[in-house]
């Protein structure tokens, strides 16, 4: 049974109450386009078990999370970013720009980013 939290907004869009342009889907894992793009290519990876953010990750979690890992630089490479390169953020906590509080990763990438980034 995954944990969710019936107010968490990613939480509805896994549910499908709130549509989403899904990149890709599984079990464990799904990821969609951003509607607030930074980049020509920002895409969410999230888990579909209700995380609030890294802070919470647990040592159950290893296996979600390796998988993120692995989505994520499989959807580089169909996107071809794995060529220019591209950037994968977690924000962690209000200071840090987290929006919506449910672990998230931002795949970034189709142009040059700056760094420092903040």
């Amino acid at each position: 049974m995954k944990k969710t939290d019936p107010n968490c907004l990613f939480c509805r869009i896994i549910r499908k109450e709130i549509p989403s342009d899904v990149v890709y889907e599984d079990d464990n894992i799904l990821a969609f386009n951003d509607i607030n793009p930074q980049a020509p290519i920002h895409i969410l990876v999230i888990p579909k078990d209700h995380i609030s953010g890294i802070n919470e990750v647990e040592e159950a979690d290893k296996d979600t999370i390796c998988h993120i890992l692995a989505i994520i630089r499989n959807i580089a490479q169909e996107k071809g970013l794995d060529k220019s390169g591209y950037r994968v953020v977690i924000n962690s906590g209000r200071d840090a720009g987290q929006a919506v509080q449910h672990l998230h990763f931002h795949l970034l990438g189709g142009r040059a980013l700056q760094w420092p980034p903040g």
